[in-house]
């Protein structure tokens, strides 16, 4: 008991730890702001573009730990500061948590920044959360009210001219008309046009298009919109093209030829039919169509590798099975010479970005070209930081005060009226429309309270 006494009277007072613990997340806010910026800015120089990398957001999930979910919404709040300046100067000051400038982001816009910043600094998170939501179901339903109008006034008339040509007039829903024109588009495309004939205009061919559309509805009926098997894609590769990269046949069926690398990644993971032909190209023999990887073999390797194994990648959907040492060379379909790879990787590896090795203990090491790994950190990163205070966390631009009550919220307990303050946003996003981009409001326009609360 003596000794708690003595721990408790050496406490430091509770004022003096509210203090730090407000004074440091006003650091921390202001540190996250900067470490956002920087972020936009290694995205738009492509600085994760390493050949294997797919995205700000995937580097930042391997090389920082952050859930690549919640990367990706670093990545987009990181460009979204950047075109809202007073909500960024609040941050950068450590007035706004991220929490809040997250959901900013979400809405605002040059019309609505002043207004929502002043909601921002005066209401807590959660106050911004829900008026952002509140805000969002409005935009939606004037979104889904537009919606209804489309589908109450959609219409198709027809009529014939006097030449005899039937005229068509309509009024379709977008969603609708984007159908149409990506049929139209389709049909187009899919007309070849006789080089030693006057190429018809666009209208002409959109107007042969709807004829095919329709000839086609005609001969397949409802049938033709059920769900279709999924798309095969049929490639023809000579034995000796695959194994040793000649110049042989290479080639999509009915199609242009490919790159003999495309056709050993297609190949890592596909069915399979052996043709002897002889030397007029005459089929001799075809044999039966099999899987490279047997089921058994492809559940135990999924089982195994549970995703792509690239480092940091998260992705466990669409991967495929590689083989480490390609079956065309010799190498064998079983476990230890295949390993999950996803779509994009899988391409890289084939590519030459990416070379896999298999270390004597059996580990997978994923190494450059150069043999430099991808996971190795730069040298000289790590450098010692003996006091949060010397850290970058505390290190902001000349003119930043940060105190004890810089980040605290000035919310003092008043109701907050939602429905003036969407009505409030939905007049001024609306106003912006018409009004110069220039146009802009003070905060000390705005009444303390904000006028969402009484």
């Amino acid at each position: 008991m003596d000794q708690v006494s003595t721990n408790l009277e050496k406490a430091r007072p509770l004022r003096e730890l509210e203090a730090e613990i407000t004074e440091l997340c006003g650091h921390l806010n202001a540190a996250q702001h900067r470490w956002l910026l920087l972020i936009a800015e290694f995205d738009r120089r492509n600085g994760w573009s390493d050949g294997a990398t797919q995205s700000c957001a995937h580097w930042l999930n391997w090389q920082c730990g952050i859930d690549l979910g919640a990367a990706r919404e670093k990545v987009r709040v990181a460009h979204a500061i950047e075109k809202l300046p007073r909500i960024s100067e609040a941050m950068a000051q450590g007035q706004l948590s991220y929490s809040k400038v997250r959901a900013l982001t979400r809405v605002a816009c040059p019309q609505t920044e002043n207004y929502l910043l002043h909601i921002a600094l005066h209401g807590t998170a959660a106050h911004v959360e829900k008026l952002v939501r509140g805000f969002r179901r409005a935009e939606e339903a004037e979104a889904l009210s537009r919606e209804a109008r489309q589908q109450a006034t959609r219409k198709l008339t027809y009529f014939y001219g006097d030449d005899g040509s039937l005229i068509l007039k309509g009024r379709l829903p977008a969603e609708i008309g984007a159908q149409l024109i990506k049929a139209l588009d389709a049909a187009v495309e899919g007309n070849g046009v006789d080089p030693d004939e006057e190429r018809p205009s666009w209208g002409a061919r959109r107007a042969d298009a709807l004829g095919q559309i329709a000839e086609s509805f005609l001969k397949h009926g409802m049938q033709s919109l059920a769900p279709a098997e999924r798309l095969q894609i049929i490639v023809h590769v000579d034995e000796q093209t695959l194994r040793e990269g000649s110049a042989g046949r290479c080639e999509f069926e009915d199609g242009p030829a490919m790159a003999v690398e495309t056709a050993r990644r297609l190949a890592c993971d596909a069915s399979t039919v052996h043709i002897l032909e002889d030397d007029q190209g005459e089929p001799l023999n075809v044999g039966r169509k099999t899987r490279v990887l047997p089921p058994a073999l492809r559940r135990a390797l999924k089982s195994r590798d549970k995703g792509c194994r690239f480092p940091g990648c998260p992705n466990t959907l669409y991967v495929d099975a590689h083989h480490i040492h390609h079956w065309a060379h010799g190498g064998e379909t079983k476990l230890s010479n295949l390993v999950q790879l996803c779509r994009f990787h899988h391409r890289q590896v084939h590519e030459g970005r990416v070379v896999i090795l298999r270390l004597d203990d059996g580990a997978l090491r994923f190494v450059r070209p150069d043999g430099r790994a991808f996971e190795s950190p730069a040298p000289g990163i790590f450098k010692a930081c003996p006091e949060w205070r010397q850290s970058p966390v505390a290190q902001h631009p000349r003119g930043t005060d940060i105190n004890s009550r810089t980040a605290t919220t000035l919310w003092r307990g008043e109701r907050m009226d939602y429905d003036l303050a969407v009505a409030v946003l939905l007049q001024q996003a609306a106003r912006g429309k018409n009004v110069s981009a220039e146009t802009s409001v003070e905060l000390s326009d705005f009444p303390r309270p904000a006028p969402i609360c009484r």
